[in-house]
């Protein structure tokens, strides 16, 4: 007797229901792949406990005619695709024909619908294997998908699912992905009969602005570019708009969102230079290829795919996203250095007049100056003589700014040196303040950049050699890769097993603590090996020596160190930033200030 027996059906597939509909949301996914897939231009969905007890999409598609009811809720029927060629060029969303058979094996599923040249609408019902026979149902146009009571039937799988909020969060962030791409389509989203989300047809960005907000909008780079039949579109947000997770992180090819190692690899790197280790970038990106040039049918979510040529779209990728953000206007990124300033004062209390003598005798200190402070170039003392409270003082003031404003550079002309560690310029707008170090770092780091790039590293030699203390295994890596030193511009001689000479060094970092520099170098080129060296990693030991290289906290600078500091960073790309993701500097309007001093109230 044969002890190999034929599944039966209802089993298979709640087998292949674990496998795709893990929870609510991932339900929510293939049925909104199906309504997209159906052309539908209007989509709504109802929960109720996170989708865990009623989960119903409704759609104006073009529907199910009555003799495809019944075989739309079977395994392995599908109008999408029909041959293996078809399968290797897969254009739409849906393609198994596994999605609804599947959640009707772990649910009660209503299945209505109406094609458009059909007098009215059918209804099929599915309750575990018990499947009735179409019958007339009232609906206007397209499907209605209604799957209740999630994994009744599968007590031990329903006690996997989380609690309601985390079963619709993640319902809400599928439903966001979608609309994402969708943006032609209105969607909306009830959850326990409250409206969620509703999001009306608009264009891409307007579409994106409206999922992920205005913030992000502002904060962003556009991306528009095209090579060898592949298009990348969408927004990459700039360094300084970072997040602690991956929370803003969506990538869609042909449509379909995906999570791949090599694409995020990709856009890692792209924000390597610019973006702190421990933060995260935020994007929504559109990939546009030929659908022979991938493969979908690799994972049952139908979320990982498999790229013919990884390499060609990796630089692609990345090279794109790398441009962008090089590109992206000062304007733009200065946008995100404005301090706002507090929104309003629920209660004004006077400031005592030892106060205002404390805090007068803070600025004469800071600015060497005995007078009284007038910030504003070319506005007169006694141009604001009125009674507080009173406007015409400050619109005069204001109009005075306007028509004396003088010709300011982008950052301004240097006023003080605060604390050691920031420079406070004035500009045309206001206030800038900028971190010496950070910024001074990243001038440093593209400069040697520049020069390897190049070839051009010139070589400072020392009048005296410095004479270092290194371990025996410092000494083998140096003897056994004497070019890798030359390369980033040192001179290096070895005079005993365990003593090392520095007789030259790149001639941008003769300011440097060359001892400490090299200790660091010795280090990370022996973690990092020779062969990754020179690819990946070689940026990282050019930010080391920058770091090294850079102005310390703590230097008294001169006004005119300041303004050259200044006019180094407007011509040094991506200076808003420095080699770890941090801001070099933020600007501060007058208008701004004025609301933080209630000027005009």
């Amino acid at each position: 007797m044969t002890t190999i027996k034929p599944l039966p059906e209802l089993l298979i597939n709640q087998i292949a229901a674990g496998e795709m509909v893990e929870r609510p949301a991932s339900a929510l996914k293939e049925i909104l792949e199906n309504s997209i897939d159906a052309k539908a231009t209007k989509i709504s969905v109802q929960l109720l406990n996170g989708g865990i007890k009623q989960l119903r999409i409704a759609d104006n598609g073009i529907g199910i005619a009555k003799e495809d009811l019944i075989p739309a809720l079977t395994r392995h029927c599908t109008s999408k695709i029909s041959t293996l060629e078809d399968l290797q060029k897969i254009s739409s969303l849906g393609f198994r024909g596994e999605a609804l058979a599947s959640i009707s094996a772990v649910s009660s599923l209503i299945l209505t619908s109406r094609a458009a040249d059909q007098n009215h609408a059918w209804q099929v019902q599915v309750d575990g294997k018990l499947v009735t026979q179409p019958r007339p149902a009232s609906l206007t146009e397209g499907t209605v998908v209604d799957a209740r009571d999630l994994y009744s039937n599968i007590p031990a799988r329903r006690r996997f699912l989380k609690t309601e909020a985390t079963e619709f969060t993640h319902c809400e962030e599928v439903f966001k992905r979608m609309a994402l791409v969708q943006p032609e389509v209105e969607f909306l989203l009830q959850h326990n009969e409250k409206l969620r989300l509703h999001f009306r047809a608009a264009d891409s960005f307007e579409r994106i602005e409206a999922v992920l907000g205005s913030s992000f909008m502002q904060s962003v780079s556009f991306v528009n570019e095209q090579a060898a039949g592949i298009k990348l579109s969408g927004v990459v947000a700039l360094p300084a708009y970072s997040r602690a997770s991956r929370d803003m992180q969506y990538f869609f090819v042909n449509s379909r969102y995906v999570r791949d190692k090599l694409i995020t690899h990709a856009i890692r790197e792209a924000y390597r230079d610019v973006l702190h280790l421990d933060r995260y970038p935020g994007f929504v990106l559109f990939l546009e290829m030929n659908p022979a040039e991938f493969d979908v049918n690799v994972h049952p979510t139908k979320m990982e795919i498999r790229f013919r040529d990884p390499r060609a779209l990796h630089q692609f990728i990345f090279h794109v996203i790398n441009k962008s953000l090089a590109i992206a206007s000062k304007a733009a990124q200065a946008d995100l250095r404005i301090i706002n300033p507090v929104p309003h004062y629920p209660e004004y209390r006077p400031v005592k007049p030892e106060k205002i003598a404390q805090s007068m005798g803070f600025y004469r200190q800071l600015f060497a100056v005995d007078e009284e402070p007038n910030l504003m170039h070319g506005v007169a003392a006694n141009t604001c003589q009125a009674e507080f409270g009173e406007n015409e003082a400050l619109n005069a003031e204001k109009n005075t700014r306007e028509t004396q404003k003088p010709d300011f550079p982008p950052l301004g002309y240097a006023l003080a040196q605060l604390q050691g560690v920031y420079i406070l310029a004035q500009n045309a707008n206001g206030l800038v303040i900028v971190d010496m170090h950070a910024a001074h770092e990243r001038i440093v780091y593209e400069k040697l950049k520049a020069a390897i790039h190049d070839d051009a590293g010139a070589m400072q030699q020392l009048l005296i050699p410095l004479i270092l203390n290194v371990d025996h295994t410092d000494i083998v890596f140096i003897e056994e890769n004497p070019d890798v030193f030359k390369q980033f511009g040192f001179e290096l001689a070895v005079l005993s097993p365990k003593t090392l000479v520095i007789r030259a060094v790149p001639a941008i970092l003769d300011q440097a603590d060359i001892v400490k520099l090299m200790q660091d170098l010795l280090k990370e080129m022996q973690e990092h090996g020779v062969s990754q060296l020179l690819t990946a990693q070689r940026n990282e030991i050019l930010a080391t020596m920058a770091c090294h290289g850079a102005i310390r906290a703590h230097r008294n600078l001169t006004i005119t160190e300041m303004n050259a500091l200044l006019r180094e960073m407007e011509a040094t790309e991506r200076a808003d930033q420095c080699n770890h993701g941090r801001p070099t500097w933020f600007e501060m309007r007058m208008e701004n200030l004025d609301k933080l001093f209630m000027r005009g109230k």
